[in-house]
C-alpha cells in the first residue's frame, strides 16, 4: 500500500516538473543580410502561466540584454538596448518570439540566447540555457568603397597607357630624324663623287678642273 502511495506522489511530482518546464528552440547560426537579421525563438510550455517575458541576450555570459518584451494576453510592453535597433514580435498561438535586428555592425557578431520567463502566477519559471545562435555580420561594401578600391587600378592603367604612348611617340620622332639624316648623307656622298679629281703629276696652279682644253685649230681663220 505504501509503495503505491509513493509511486503516485512521484508521478504527480514528475508531471508538475514537466508541466512547469519551458523548452526553447533556436537556430544555431544566422548570417546577417545587409546588416539585418531576424532570430526566431520557438518555445514549448504547457503550464497555466498567463504573463510572460521574452528577452534576447548577447554573449556567452548573457551579460548584455539586447531587447525584451512582456505580454499578458494582447498587451505587449517592449524595451530595447540603446546600442541596438531591435523589435520583438510575439505569436502566442504558434508560441514563437521573433527578434528583428537591423543596422548591425561587425563588432556585434556574437552568440545570442533567447530567454522565456513565466512571470505570473507563481512559481517563477524560466527556460534552461539553450545552445544559442551565432549571428554573423558581414562587412558591408558600399559603392563608394568599391569605387575607391578601383581608383588606384584605373590610375595605374592610365599612367601606363600614357607612358606607352609617349615611348611610341619618341621612338617615331627618333626614327624620322635618323632617316632624314641618313638621306642627307646619301645625297652629300653622291655630290662629292661627281667632283673631278686633280690629274696626276706635278700640280699646276693655273689648272682649271672645270674648263675643258681648248683646241686652237678651231679658232684659226680659214686659209685657202
Amino acid at each position: 500500500m505504501i509503495f503505491w502511495i509513493l509511486a503516485a506522489l512521484s508521478f504527480i511530482q514528475a508531471a508538475e516538473v514537466t508541466e512547469n518546464k519551458i523548452l526553447v528552440e533556436q537556430p544555431p547560426r544566422i548570417m546577417a543580410a545587409n546588416e539585418n537579421a531576424t532570430l526566431a525563438c520557438k518555445y514549448a510550455y504547457n503550464g497555466t502561466g498567463n504573463e510572460f517575458r521574452a528577452s534576447l541576450n548577447k554573449g556567452t555570459d548573457r551579460a548584455v540584454e539586447v531587447c525584451s518584451v512582456s505580454w499578458n494576453g494582447s498587451v505587449h510592453n517592449r524595451h530595447s538596448n540603446k546600442d541596438f535597433d531591435c523589435f520583438v514580435a510575439v505569436d502566442s498561438h504558434k508560441k514563437e518570439v521573433n527578434f528583428s535586428l537591423w543596422k548591425l555592425n561587425t563588432d556585434q557578431t556574437d552568440i545570442y540566447f533567447c530567454k522565456i520567463e513565466v512571470m505570473f502566477p507563481p512559481p517563477y519559471i524560466s527556460n534552461d540555457k539553450s545552445n544559442g545562435t551565432v549571428i554573423h555580420v558581414k562587412e558591408k561594401f558600399s559603392q563608394l568603397s568599391v569605387f575607391q578600391s578601383a581608383t588606384p587600378f584605373w590610375a595605374l592603367v592610365v599612367t601606363l597607357g600614357f607612358l606607352a604612348f609617349y615611348s611610341v611617340l619618341i621612338t617615331a620622332v627618333f626614327v624620322i630624324c635618323w632617316w632624314k639624316n641618313k638621306k642627307n648623307r646619301i645625297l652629300t656622298s653622291d655630290y662629292m663623287n661627281m667632283t673631278p679629281r686633280h690629274p696626276p703629276g706635278p700640280k699646276n696652279k693655273h689648272y682649271q678642273p672645270y674648263a675643258p682644253t681648248r683646241i686652237h685649230t678651231e679658232y684659226r681663220s680659214w686659209e685657202p
